[in-house]
């Protein structure tokens, strides 16, 4: 057996896994995992994900599919039956029109958005990215080779996009416009006649829209409007199980567009993950068929959520935390310059005075900020501001 080799290790990182920029909160969330194995009570509002459970009816399709032996692979694209229910699910609920073979299951939302951008983008493509916005856009993106064009909203409009913002930074090399509402961080719902007034960009510069709907089931005092009504030639809609039915770890996601584009993402999809987990398929199958149960469940959740919401964003505001009043999603984003005029810096401090794990905006483009997630209990909340009061002085 020879000896060690004296060359050079062979195991070089492509210059694509060196462009992934490393996320600035993660010494943050160390930090927070940290404490927490030592036994100390670190309060999380850090996470992106319902604290409800997979609603009874849901589970139970998903134990029937398993004692039947659905356990092979199905489609590449989804089951069957499972598009068809998506299909329906777009017609009825978003009033959009896309048949089963427009379609496609992923595993979870952000495959079906990794798909659709390597579908899509080439290397030097413009994307238009409204901000804040989720961390994996603009890293998803410059994946592909093209550039992420950040496209600011300001808190005093509760970060609505302003649709002359948009076109004012089209260019020749723009490919893409990215939407998310409800969006995460922000909460933001884009009124109907904002998202006309995109629609009629895209149109103008004949530009794709890859629209994120993940959270439109949670909408408190706006109205929830695809902008697929607008320009369905122009528009491929993302959606999926994780927060509507509490499905986070089921992972299913879905997308719906022209039938050549979703060709694209399945044959990415074949050559990579292939199809979404079987038992994960009949569980969404179950949410999307039986209306009752699940229009039930997400009638309860999202009565809990507005509930939190109210409480937080008036807690924290009265502690001189200004914070905008969000439409949707689960999530506040609050100014955190009166403890730090770093938002890293305000994380590690909540973190380390009143044991509060935040998400520093730095990876959503929103310095000065931290996101706080209210899909916890109104327990929590009230305990988190009691904290912070502590931490600010009020």
């Amino acid at each position: 057996m020879s000896g060690p080799s004296s060359l050079p290790s062979p195991f070089r990182l492509s210059a694509r896994a060196l462009s992934l920029n490393p996320s600035a909160t993660v010494a943050v969330t160390s930090r927070a995992l940290e404490l927490r194995r030592a036994g100390v009570d670190v309060l999380s509002m850090s996470v992106g994900e319902p604290d409800f459970d997979t609603p009874p009816h849901i589970k139970a399709a998903a134990l029937q599919a398993i004692e039947a032996g659905k356990t092979k692979y199905t489609p590449v694209n989804g089951l069957p039956e499972l598009r068809e229910a998506i299909s329906a699910k777009f017609e009825r609920e978003n009033g959009l029109s896309y048949a089963p073979d427009a379609v496609t299951v992923t595993s979870g939302g952000k495959q079906a958005l990794f798909n659709a951008f390597f579908a899509l983008l080439n290397p030097g493509d413009e994307v238009l990215i409204p901000a804040p916005y989720w961390v994996s856009y603009p890293e998803m993106v410059a994946l592909t080779g093209a550039v992420p064009v950040a496209v600011p909203t300001a808190p005093e409009t509760g970060f609505l996009l302003d649709p002359q913002e948009l076109e004012a930074r089209v260019t020749p090399r723009t490919r893409m416009i990215v939407l998310n509402s409800p969006g995460n961080p922000t909460g933001a719902v884009f009124p109907p006649e904002v998202l006309a007034a995109v629609a009629e960009v895209a149109q103008r510069h004949n530009l794709v829209i890859v629209t994120d709907e993940m959270y439109e089931h949670l909408v408190y005092d706006a109205e929830q409007v695809s902008i697929g009504r607008y320009a369905p030639e122009h528009t491929l809609t993302v959606n999926g199980a994780s927060k509507a039915y509490a499905m986070t770890g089921w992972r299913i996601g879905y997308a719906g567009g022209p039938r050549d584009v979703i060709a694209a993402m399945n044959a990415l999809q074949s050559q990579s993950t292939s199809n979404a987990s079987s038992i994960s398929q009949y569980a969404a199958l179950a949410a999307l068929t039986k209306h009752e149960e699940t229009a039930r469940f997400t009638a309860q959740a999202r009565c809990a959520y507005r509930e939190r919401r109210d409480r937080i964003v008036a807690g924290l505001n009265a502690l001189g935390l200004p914070t905008p009043m969000p439409q949707g999603a689960f999530y506040v984003l609050a100014d955190t310059t009166r403890i730090h005029p770093n938002e890293l810096e305000a994380a590690r401090r909540l973190l380390d005075e009143a044991r509060i794990a935040v998400v520093p905006g730095t990876d959503f483009a929103a310095p000065g900020r931290v996101r706080l997630s209210y899909a916890t209990s109104l327990e929590s909340i009230e305990e988190v501001l009691r904290r912070l009061g502590a931490v600010v002085g009020a």
